[in-house]
Order: structure tokens, then C-alpha cells, then sequence
């Protein structure tokens, strides 16, 4: 990103060509500040009015600019004059303001875009005239990694004089902005910005200014980006980050921790506050110890990675939430010993193909395994004494194609069958009298009693007559 502050003297720019659209020419002018470089295109009507606004308050030459010509302005020989002649112009100018650059030249060349000083210029002017009614309306604000960038690079950088010249561009609305921000939307790109050399996800950052944050959502960012989370380790309660190639969790939760041995950590490093942790499509191959940084966590979801197995989670004793969802799950083992009191899990999307491994989990509420590979119905048997399960998805899996799929499973449930919840609905009272009909075979066969009638204290006497 640009910083012009400090490359004044590495700072050029030139008029390099002309190009006619629609009978209108417009001028490409290229600005370089140190290695980065950006175009801006403008028509010979946009030098005027700068001219004037420079000549006015700056104290620029009135006959500095090439005049005009009102018959045959559109010739190519007078069209590179022109080019030629804006091209003097603009260096002329430029070489006079480069000390002061005031804002109108540096908006007439896109400073305000690529350059941190005069980003931020903007930014505090806007926080200035908005900032509070920001903080009181938007859920979540938005910062570009560009704004991030400058805000960093800006706290490194001594106070320009030209910045106490008006309070309202000033440096401290900007500050004073973030450090009230509760909740923050970070999106990358590797994508050049606009028309500069300048690529987003290259762009270092830190994140010190955000004393009160508690929700932040990072999106397509990589971590490498990151350089601190200053204070968040106080105050974040949400985390999300989507899209950005994570292959571990301490990419995020130690990003600016040097030694990462999991023997030297100490409870400095732990995440005080954090419940929710959403790392959804990302390169995880399996959870590491970095999951006990976050022993407050409610809220996990590793939807969308590339997990196989399940490691023990079991120190995490708030857990009740679990998302793995879009994995490469087959084999779910004892996973009694692996949870807590896991409430509920979504492993929609995988390869499962028993239920076996979550007989145990007595406190589970709901369990979503659509679109996996359960095949025997009996299966269900493994899941049917969970006393607190509620809701079941096995839609999209083999056996959901079977016949009379939906009452053989909730005849599974016994007594609880008309409070199961299969695939998003409650049985109605045709299939819960087949049900009855098929669990009264059942037990018949079994030599038991249905369990409709075990609790039962009506006694029937039947007369003979």
C-alpha cells in the first residue's frame, strides 16, 4: 500500500496516453509512490475545475494549464499536444505541492484510495460526521484489509503537520471509532485493487485498536496477514474465520505468539471469553491442542474441512454444540469418551455408516446425519435409549429409501416414538399406529411385552360367555 508520508522523493507521475470513448477523451495518468503504482483516467474538464480549486487556494499558476480549444479539440495531433501538455502540467503541479499535497489534488489522483495517509483521511472524516450513529445502528461493521493496513501503518508513523489543519480528518475519530467497535467483518482478496498493483491478502495488519470487541467474522483472509489480536483474548465472545485456507486452529488463536509449544503456553494465551468458534470451509485435517485455548467454547463448527476422525474434546466442558457437517467422517467410535455433554451435532454430509459410536452420549438432543451411508435400519437400535434425544435426520442416507422407512425407525424409539422429530418432522397418527402394530410384532416374537401396554394400570377382564 501506498504511503506517500514516507516515499515523497520515491514519488512520480505522467500522463502516458489518451483514449476516446463515446467522443469524450479521456487522459490515463499513472502515479507511483515507492513500489506501488495505481492509474486514474480523467477527461480535460476534470484538469479544469482542479485548476481553479488550485489556483484559488494553493497558489497555482492561473496560466499554467494548457487552455482550450474549441474547434478541432478532437484531431490526434491535437489530442497528444494535449496529453503532452497536461502531462508538463501535472508534473509542474506536483513538484510545487509535494510538501503539502492538498486534498483536492490528492482525490483528483486517487490517494484517497491507495495511499494510507489520505485513506485514513477519508475514514476519519467519515467516523467523524457518522461514527456514532455507526456504533449505535450496524450490527457489524465492515473494515477492508486496506483500512486495517493503514490503521496499523498509521500508529507507526509520526503526526503530519498538514493533519492538524482540520479536526475532522484527524487520526484520533478513527481510533476512537475502533476502540468502541463490538463487532467486526474483515473480507480478503487476491485480487489487485482497483487499478493499482496492490493485492489485499498481502497487506499486514493488527487488530490493537479493537479494545471492546466481541464478534468478529474474518472471510477469505489468510492468517499470515495477522500480525496481533492485541486485547481480543479479553474481550471476544464470537469467532469466524471462512475461507482461509486454515490447516489449524493456532493459526488464529497463537498468530502472534512466537514459541508455540504446547508446555510453555500459559494462561495469558487462552481465550477468556470465546463461545462460539466457526472455522467452516478451511484445509483442518484434525483438531490439535490448540482446542483447549478456548475452554469457555459452547459453539464449535468445523463444517466444510477435511476431518476424518473425531480427537478428544473432553476438556472442553461447556461444549454443547458441534458442527461437522461436510468432512470425510466414516468411523464414529466411542465418541462418549471424546464429548462432554454434547447437546447437539450435525454430521450431515459425511460417510457414516453406524450409529454405534454414539450410544453413550446421554445428554444428546439432536443429531443430524443426513446424507451419509447408513444402510440397516437396525441401526437405530444403537441411538434408541439416548433419553434426551428429540430430533433425527437420516434423510438422503440408503436406508431412507427403504420400505416403510419412517415407521420402522420411529418404532425403534418404544415409548417415546411420538416425541422423535425424523428428517424435520413428528410422526403423524397413521404411522404411529403402524409403528405400534410393528413393535406389537416385534415383542410378540421377542416373547416381551409391547411397550405401549407396559405402562399401563388398566387390567381387563375378559368373560366368557
Amino acid at each position: 500500500m501506498s504511503s506517500f508520508v514516507n516515499h515523497r522523493n520515491e514519488s512520480s507521475l505522467s500522463v502516458d496516453e489518451a483514449c476516446t470513448k463515446d467522443n469524450v477523451t479521456y487522459y490515463k495518468i499513472t502515479v507511483k509512490v515507492g513500489a506501488v503504482y495505481w492509474i486514474v483516467w480523467h477527461r480535460y474538464s476534470d484538469f479544469v475545475d482542479l485548476h481553479d480549486r488550485l489556483v484559488t487556494d494553493h497558489g497555482v499558476a492561473k496560466d499554467l494549464l494548457p487552455p482550450k480549444k474549441v474547434i478541432r479539440n478532437k484531431t490526434p495531433k491535437f489530442v497528444e499536444q494535449r496529453r503532452e501538455a497536461l502531462n508538463e502540467y501535472l508534473k509542474s503541479v506536483f513538484n510545487y505541492l509535494t510538501l503539502t499535497m492538498p486534498y483536492e489534488f490528492a482525490h483528483f489522483l486517487d490517494f484517497h484510495l491507495y495511499d494510507i495517509f489520505f485513506l485514513l483521511q477519508d475514514l476519519a472524516k467519515k467516523l467523524f460526521l457518522e461514527g456514532d450513529k455507526m456504533l449505535q445502528n450496524e450490527k457489524s461493521h465492515r473494515f477492508t484489509p486496506m483500512e486495517l493496513h493503514a490503521i496499523s501503518e498509521r500508529l507507526k508513523i509520526a503526526c503530519p503537520p498538514s493533519e492538524k489543519e482540520d479536526q475532522m480528518y484527524d487520526f484520533s475519530h478513527v481510533l476512537d471509532f475502533c476502540s468502541q467497535l463490538r463487532a467486526l467483518n474483515v473480507e480478503g482478496s487476491y485480487e489487485k485493487l482497483g487499478t493499482s498493483n496492490i493485492v489485499p491478502n498481502e497487506l499486514h495488519f493488527d487488530l490493537v485498536s479493537f479494545k471492546n470487541l466481541v464478534n468478529l467474522k474474518i472471510l477469505g483472509v489468510p492468517m499470515a496477514c495477522i500480525q496481533s489480536v492485541g486485547s481480543l483474548r479479553e474481550t471476544l465472545v464470537s469467532l469466524s474465520v471462512l475461507i482461509a485456507s486454515v490447516v489449524s486452529l493456532n493459526e488464529f488463536l497463537l498468530v502472534d505468539i512466537i514459541h508455540r509449544d504446547p508446555a510453555s503456553i500459559a494462561e495469558t494465551v487462552k481465550w477468556k471469553k470465546l463461545s462460539l468458534v466457526n472455522f467452516s470451509s478451511n484445509n483442518i485435517r484434525n483438531v490439535d491442542w490448540g482446542i483447549k485455548l478456548v475452554p469457555k467454547l459452547q459453539h464449535l463448527s468445523f463444517s466444510s474441512n477435511k476431518l476424518t476422525e473425531l480427537c478428544d474434546i473432553s476438556c472442553l466442558h461447556e461444549l454443547r454444540v458441534l458442527n461437522l457437517s461436510m468432512n470425510n467422517f466414516s468411523v464414529c467410535d466411542n465418541w462418549h469418551a471424546k464429548i462432554g455433554n454434547i447437546v447437539k451435532i450435525d454430521l450431515s454430509q459425511n460417510k457414516v455408516e453406524s450409529l454405534q459410536g454414539f450410544s453413550r452420549l446421554y445428554s444428546l438432543e439432536s443429531l443430524d446425519l443426513s446424507c451419509n451411508l447408513i444402510q440397516d435400519v437396525e441401526e437405530v437400535q444403537h441411538i434408541c435409549n439416548l433419553p434426551c434425544l428429540e430430533y433425527l435426520w437420516l434423510t438422503a442416507n440408503p436406508v431412507a429409501s427403504s420400505i416403510d422407512y419412517r415407521v420402522k425407525v420411529i418404532e425403534q424409539f418404544n415409548a417415546r416414538m411420538a416425541e422423535i422429530c425424523l428428517d424435520n418432522e413428528k410422526a403423524s397418527e397413521k404411522e404411529l399406529d403402524t409403528a405400534r402394530v410393528l413393535q406389537a410384532l416385534r415383542v410378540v416374537k421377542e416373547g416381551r411385552k409391547p411397550s405401549f401396554l407396559q405402562d399401563s394400570s388398566t387390567s381387563h377382564t375378559f368373560n366368557k360367555s
